[in-house]
């Protein structure tokens, strides 16, 4: 069973050079109690590319959430930014 949720939705934009892309990823139980990390990435507005990842224990699941959240910091990706009016 997930001790905790894990869940993440970072985007990176750069307008001179048409960039707009989202990576969402987050750590979810299966029906016979493993953890799955399902990763979704692809261009913002679009459907996109998705990749599960399955593991015995959660906190292998864990350790690879935390290892590509530190990949696409490096790479420019940020949490969205909320416009108010």
């Amino acid at each position: 069973m997930i001790a905790q949720p894990y869940q993440l939705y970072v985007e990176r934009t750069d307008t001179s050079k048409n960039m707009a892309r989202y990576y969402a990823m987050s750590i979810e139980p299966t029906l016979f109690g493993d953890a799955c990390l399902t990763r979704r990435w692809g261009r913002i507005g679009a459907s996109g590319q998705q990749m599960i990842h399955h593991f015995d224990r959660e906190e292998d699941a864990v350790q690879l959430f935390l290892h590509l959240l530190r990949q696409k910091r490096k790479r420019g990706y940020r949490p969205p930014t909320l416009v108010t009016t």
